[in-house]
């Protein structure tokens, strides 16, 4: 199907992506992978590429650019060719958002400027070893001084993507007593400086995807944040979050899409040169039949994509479209991948192939940025359910 949801210079856009994909991350990606993330000065060459800074207003370094549309076509390129950027992702699509939404104009002078040029890379940190999906048992606390120039910082977080390179990181936490009465109360976002005192990064995970993606165990033992530091307001982190999950949600549906039609692409390629029993596994009928359901779903899930990112373009996508596109493309593409990776017999389990980077890292985009379960229970809701 013809697509319309991009204009011309966002496909000069993803020509300019195309050609760096190739010569920049393709012939080095499987030492980025031993690694655990890409060189640090990477992020630095995206930075000098412009990718940082699309939607950054021009005074801070950046193009000014508004919506979702260009981050959508990094993500698209991407996965057509079985790779990742890294922790890039929540950099641009994830920290971003805040920093441009709730930070004052002292803050935006002091941050946006590394963030464009890749000098300052961010991560953000909510998830908890006792708080996931439910952000209202956050624990982590901030106490403000006595002479109330800083806060406290203590507590413990995990899973957080881009944590072990990060410098500069926005930490969810509790700023005000624990109330059972309204659990959403007291939470606030502080911008860590990640070279503190007291700072300090755990673990870096193993993951069985996205395991070019820094991810890691952070730990807060009496930090010191500079109430200058506070992003928003206090105690207004639980709407903060909210609001922009809308954006994380409809990433991660992009990103599931992208990541279904480059495994339709990887397996016509694989099963027209493969031979089995004296011909090319692409003559057989069932190859056909799979590899034309594959493509029915991924043009849905095309459809819902594109119809989101117009809508969220004009500031009209609800809660519930997000969750709903989240939903049926991380679900669809699930099953995409998995039956492309059959296609390519035991080949398709041997990592140097694409197709098994794709189905690894796949599967957590149905857990991040809520569950499947969460998905559909914002669903409901909205049908008065």
């Amino acid at each position: 199907m013809r697509r319309t949801v991009f204009n011309e210079d966002h496909e000069a856009f993803r020509e300019i992506i195309r050609g760096f994909i190739a010569k920049e991350v393709v012939p080095v990606y499987e030492s980025w992978e031993t690694e655990g993330h890409p060189p640090r000065d990477f992020y630095r060459k995206l930075g000098e590429l412009g990718v940082y800074g699309i939607e950054v207003p021009e005074e801070y370094g950046g193009a000014g650019e508004s919506g979702f549309k260009y981050q959508a076509v990094v993500s698209e390129e991407c996965a057509r060719a079985g790779v990742t950027f890294g922790s890039s992702g929540v950099h641009t699509g994830l920290v971003l958002p805040y920093i441009l939404e709730y930070a004052n104009a002292e803050q935006k002078q002091r941050w946006l400027p590394g963030f464009v040029s890749g000098d300052i890379m961010t991560a953000i940190a909510m998830t908890e070893p006792g708080a996931g999906s439910d952000l209202a048992g956050i624990t982590t606390t901030a106490r403000l001084s006595e002479d109330g120039t800083h806060y406290v910082l203590n507590g413990a977080k995990t899973f957080i993507t881009g944590g072990v390179l990060a410098d500069l990181v926005l930490v969810v936490c509790r700023t005000s007593a624990y109330d059972p009465a309204d659990r959403r109360a007291g939470l606030s976002i502080l911008c860590v400086d990640t070279t503190s005192a007291g700072y300090a990064v755990g673990r870096k995970l193993k993951k069985i995807g996205l395991r070019t993606s820094d991810t890691a165990e952070l730990s807060f033992t009496d930090v010191k944040v500079p109430v200058a530091d506070l992003l928003g307001e206090e105690g207004r982190a639980f709407a903060y979050l909210t609001h922009n999950l809308v954006q994380e949600r409809l990433a991660i549906a992009v990103g599931a899409y992208a990541s279904a039609a480059a495994a339709i692409r990887f397996a016509v390629q694989y099963v027209k040169d493969r031979k089995v029993f004296g011909q090319a596994v692409s003559e057989f009928q069932n190859t056909k039949f799979t590899l034309a359901d594959c493509q029915a779903q991924v043009l849905a899930q095309q459809a819902m994509v594109d119809q989101a990112l117009e809508l969220y373009q004009h500031g009209e996508l609800t809660v519930a479209d997000a969750a709903a596109a989240k939903l049926f493309c991380t679900e669809s593409a699930s099953q995409v991948i998995d039956k492309c990776l059959q296609l390519h017999g035991g080949y398709g389990y041997i990592l140097e192939y694409p197709i098994a980077r794709l189905y690894t890292d796949n599967r957590v985009f149905r857990i991040y940025g809520g569950t499947s379960e969460v998905m559909r229970t914002i669903i409901a809701k909205s049908l008065g359910l």
